[in-house]
């Protein structure tokens, strides 16, 4: 199948060719149809299957299809509501990129950076806004955006929009945009609180699954490093420098720990950044456009903070610390092995995390190699510790039970999730909004993303 065969207009097609795109994804090929037919779409997808340009292409489609008078002012008629800041700026650039002939305007909106610049795009007119829930809230709240002209409503990534705490947010946006519109909603998974969300935003929806469930890619080579919790700096520094890794994204469970992490690679001839949702989001971006461009050896990241990277042929993903929600594995290493590319994820496992473990292997039901990198041998007798992680105490070893002491689990997702409390990422008030929109002004500016672009020719 080519990208010709599902009705795309030829401004869109020619923006394809040029991306170097023939043939759509699965989640692509099944998704176009269904968004040009005008229903709502249930749609399961993870990162890295293509699944924005699904929605992306359809929409900018039947936007150009019908457009607005001349003349006359223009108003936003697609809102796209994504829960971080760097999902937002890419969801907004492939907006660019696919409708660069057509002749409508986007913006993206996020928190962070100051509201005047964002202020006067919405007053020169948009036709698609990309946004993070808080800010958009921002903007209503001053009567600086008007969303009642609104045809079509995309949710993009809600599991983690739940995850990060933001149902209260989604709810607010449902009730002021109109009720008539086409509403798209894409999730990695399908739990009963997706489910639930579903139910309350979508009407009769075509269901898509093109990714099972939490199943991994079999490009991906998958390998565990058993190593004691006070050699994992020295046994990750070797790794890089034996083998000669260039790109290597480095997840941390929390944002102290990547920021240790990253002195201590710089202090042994390492390039490392960090991204977490206390870096500015002038920090952000530079960290991410350094990593890929390849200036930046290793990016080191949060769960939230990562989410939303894309980057293609991406070799190696190391856990140096393993998710206690054993779903976050599988989004984390499907950063690596995308269309058809083969790639690396290592996971460096202390007996602290054995519990962990066990919860990944059963959710990926499949054994993880085992491998005993010489000179890092684990300490035989050493006993397993409890994990801090914020005000909460992780037990990750087997039978101590993977729950929070003082946070419950996320949920849906059993024992030792996330809990949506203002000390572990997902807070409301000055602090950062689950990593992914601070509300009100701060931070550093992403230059010109927030200013309306004209791609009228």
């Amino acid at each position: 199948m080519l990208f010709e065969s599902l009705g795309l207009a030829e401004p869109l097609l020619k923006a394809i060719a040029e991306a170097g795109y023939t043939v759509p994804t699965p989640i692509q090929a099944q998704a176009i149809p269904a968004v040009l037919s005008g229903g709502d779409l249930l749609a399961g997808a993870q990162t890295g299957t293509g699944k924005t340009a699904g929605f992306t292409l359809p929409l900018l489609h039947k936007l150009a299809a019908n457009p607005a008078p001349p003349g006359a002012r223009r108003h936003i008629r697609a809102l796209i509501l994504t829960p971080t800041r760097e999902l937002a700026a890419q969801v907004e650039e492939s907006v660019r990129v696919y409708g660069k002939y057509l002749p409508l305007r986007s913006m993206v909106m996020f928190g962070g950076v100051g509201m005047n610049p964002q202020i006067d795009a919405l007053r020169r007119g948009i036709d698609v806004l990309v946004a993070t829930p808080g800010r958009l809230l921002d903007h209503h709240q001053q009567g600086t955006l008007d969303l009642s002209h609104v045809e079509y409503f995309v949710l993009d990534e809600a599991d983690r929009m739940l995850d990060m705490g933001f149902i209260h947010d989604i709810r607010r946006v449902l009730a002021i945009v109109p009720a008539k519109k086409q509403s798209l909603l894409f999730s990695a998974t399908f739990s009963d609180e997706i489910k639930t969300l579903a139910d309350k935003l979508l009407n009769a929806p075509q269901v898509i699954e093109v990714a099972r469930r939490n199943a991994t890619a079999e490009t991906i080579s998958q390998k565990i490093h058993p190593v004691d919790r006070d050699q994992k700096k020295e046994l990750l520094t070797h790794l890089i420098k034996s083998q000669n890794w260039h790109q290597v994204l480095v997840f941390t469970r929390m944002k102290h720990g990547a920021n240790r992490l990253v002195e201590y690679l710089e202090k042994q001839g390492i390039t490392a950044m960090a991204i977490h949702g206390n870096k500015s989001q002038s920090a952000r971006t530079r960290a991410l456009a350094e990593f890929k461009s390849g200036d930046l050896q290793v990016l080191v990241a949060t769960d939230i903070a990562a989410r939303g990277i894309d980057i293609d042929q991406l070799p190696h993903v190391i856990n140096y610390e393993l998710p206690n929600v054993a779903e976050d594995y599988v989004h984390r290493i499907g950063r690596t092995g995308r269309a058809g590319a083969e790639g690396e994820a290592i996971s460096l496992v202390c007996v602290d995390e054995e519990g962990f473990l066990a919860d990944i292997e059963k959710l990926i039901k499949r054994p993880i190699q085992r491998e005993v990198v010489a000179g890092f041998e684990p300490d035989p007798t050493a006993k397993a510790e409890p994990i801090q992680l914020g005000r909460r105490t992780l037990h990750g070893a087997p039978g101590g039970g993977r729950g929070g002491s003082s946070g419950g689990g996320r949920p849906g997702g059993g024992g030792g999730g996330r809990a949506a409390t203002p000390r572990n990422g997902a807070s409301r008030g000055g602090d950062t909004r689950g990593n992914g929109d601070k509300r009100g002004g701060g931070g550093g500016n992403r230059g010109a993303a927030p200013v309306a672009r004209d791609r009228t020719r």
